[in-house]
């Protein structure tokens, strides 16, 4: 009975310390959080269930650690608010993976994803068809943001009664330079014929293209390797 009552004690002090902790730093989402952010919140909430459980553990000292993690954290918050450098450096700047329309390879790379999950983020976000995006912009807690291109908006379409064309799925045919079989087949066309629609578009090499995509109008997009950022291009 003696333990209930100590881990009772111990929890509704914790549970006091995580409010404050958590009023301080400021209600931001989980889904805005940062890695740093995110670090600190795993970190505290381990401490916290450790010495609300664990009776020999030093309720003094445990007190002292969760206070000191949210005093750090708060401290952090506040130079990444006035330093650009410091939020820089500590939370990251948001990466492009898209720009105008062209996949950025090492912006992929450096955002440790790979052409199959951008596409999926795109399906997600409504975007079954890369050449709809304008931009793709991993931002600094993990979500990508997507900029559709103009002619693309829903809002143009809709208040300016602009006919358009049924809907399609459209298939991905070259993947990482890889040619897709089934994908082709099942639009009902072969290598021969693609290799011929990259040929007209001065692609005879596939190493070249990270990704091309078919659409219902036998329509080939082609994203190259190695396409660089716009230096004009800046994100903070």
């Amino acid at each position: 009975m003696n333990d209930f009552i100590g881990i009772g004690y111990r929890t509704v002090i914790v549970l006091f310390l995580l409010f404050l902790i958590a009023k301080m730093l400021g209600k931001k989402q989980i889904s805005q959080l940062s890695l740093f952010d995110y670090i600190v919140g795993i970190t505290i909430g381990s401490i916290a269930a450790d010495i609300s459980l664990d009776l020999e553990k030093d309720l003094i000292a445990g007190i002292f650690s969760l206070l000191l993690y949210g005093f750090i954290a708060y401290i952090i918050s506040i130079l990444t608010m006035k330093s650009i450098k410091a939020r820089r450096f500590l939370t990251g700047v948001p990466t492009v993976l898209v720009e105008n329309s062209k996949i950025i390879e090492s912006g992929l790379k450096k955002a440790k994803i790979d052409v199959n999950q951008l596409l999926s983020e795109a399906r997600v976000a409504g975007y079954f068809n890369l050449d709809e995006i304008s931009y793709a912009i991993m931002e600094i807690n993990g979500s990508i943001s997507f900029l559709p291109k103009e002619k693309e908006k829903p809002a143009t379409k809709k208040d300016m009664k602009i006919k358009t064309d049924k809907d399609s799925l459209t298939a991905n045919v070259i993947i990482d330079s890889k040619y897709m079989k089934n994908n082709m087949e099942s639009f009902g066309k072969d290598k021969e014929w693609l290799d011929h629609e990259l040929k007209v578009q001065g692609y005879t090499d596939y190493k070249k293209i990270l990704l091309a995509t078919i659409d219902s109008k036998d329509k080939v997009t082609v994203y190259e390797k190695n396409v660089k950022p716009d230096k004009n291009t800046v994100l903070e």
